[in-house]
């Protein structure tokens, strides 16, 4: 075991760097955010991976080892059983879901209206864009900096928390552009209020899984299939279903 892989130190000036990380970390996610969603179309596809994999050299820098962020190797093997288990759950609901008509009207996203559309959001726009960085940031670097300063509790609290505010600002015309949403929320004001709350719920209660996952495997391999799959699979059904009901 490294140095780098070592236990988190209980001194009192080492729990003040502890604190310090969290913040940095926190501040800079915030800013990440706000530049992806209110600046430009290149921010908007960049951003987010660059803050990622220099959040990850920073904290290593910091003393954060491999274990601590999930990655490392020798996690592979029990990250990966998860991954599969969790990825095939999902599969079948979103399957279930996609061929129910009580369901099906959640699946009409505008912007998956296209199969060709949805298999490159599916396999190149979401995994790279969003599913491995914001994982990375969060499972991994938050999760990190997280458990040295508050322990398992403030990962789990915290995290998902954060999780959930993360995605206020990708939610800001999701009612819009679902039909099924709209007509469970309603539209105007109330119903766009109403649908970024459910988001940030939604999202906050999978951020408490995914870090079930990667503390329970100790590899940020499981949420980041668990990620993808919700995602990934979610946007090709919606294809399927927009194909389906206007043949």
């Amino acid at each position: 075991m490294s140095q780098h892989d070592s236990a988190a130190p209980t001194h009192p000036r080492h729990k003040v760097h502890a604190y310090i990380d969290v913040a940095v970390v926190v501040i800079v996610l915030a800013g990440t955010n706000l530049i992806a969603h209110f600046t430009t179309t290149w921010a908007s596809i960049v951003t987010v991976p660059i803050a990622a994999v220099a959040l990850l050299a920073l904290v290593r820098r910091r003393g954060l080892g491999w274990s601590e962020l999930g990655l490392s190797p020798q996690h592979w093997r029990r990250g990966s059983r998860y991954a599969l288990g969790t990825v095939a759950v999902v599969l079948a609901a979103v399957a279930i879901g996609a061929a129910l008509p009580a369901t099906q009207p959640f699946f009409l996203a505008d912007r998956y209206a296209t199969i060709s559309g949805a298999l490159i959001a599916s396999m190149i726009v979401i995994p790279l864009q969003t599913v491995i960085p914001e994982e990375l940031a969060f499972r991994g670097v938050l999760h990190g900096t997280l458990d040295r300063a508050y322990g398992a509790r403030g990962v789990f609290a915290a995290g998902s928390l954060l999780f959930g505010m993360w995605h206020i600002a990708s939610s800001l015309g999701l009612t819009s552009g679902n039909h099924g949403l709209t007509g469970f929320v309603g539209g105007g004001i109330a119903g766009q209020v109403l649908g970024i709350l459910l988001a940030v719920l939604a999202t906050a209660a999978a951020g408490v899984v995914f870090t079930w996952l990667r503390r329970r495997s100790g590899s940020l391999l499981a949420p980041i299939a668990l990620h993808w799959s919700i995602n990934g699979a979610g946007a090709l059904a919606a294809a399927v279903v927009w194909h389906t009901t206007l043949t």
